[in-house]
């Protein structure tokens, strides 16, 4: 008879314990969503940390990035000409290096 129940009863449990996660998750969202704070495990808050220092770091960050994706466009500028030296015909670049020799009239 006891394990008659222990069988009827872990299907509710089963659905309790789920229903307890499916709220953790929903709760969570909930917070992340309206800007409220997370907790860790001895629920203290989590805050993103926004200093002074972290934002001029950001920035940084930033304007080195700008500096490297200009570089970047450079090196690609300088390798699409080396490819076409590269590749192009011998007698097409010597044609073109002997027509900016010569006088423009």
């Amino acid at each position: 008879m006891n394990l008659d129940f222990i069988n009827a009863l872990a299907p509710v449990a089963a659905i309790i314990g789920l229903a307890g996660v499916g709220g953790w998750v929903f709760t969570t969202w909930l917070r992340v969503k309206n800007g409220y704070p997370l907790e860790n495990s001895w629920g203290k808050a989590i805050y993103p940390k926004t200093s002074d220092e972290t934002i001029e770091r950001v920035k940084l960050i930033g304007q080195e990035n700008a500096q490297l994706r200009a570089e970047l466009a450079s090196v690609k500028d300088r390798l699409a000409v080396v490819e076409r030296i590269v590749t192009d015909e011998g007698h097409r670049l010597s044609h073109e290096i002997e027509a900016l020799r010569r006088p423009a009239n």
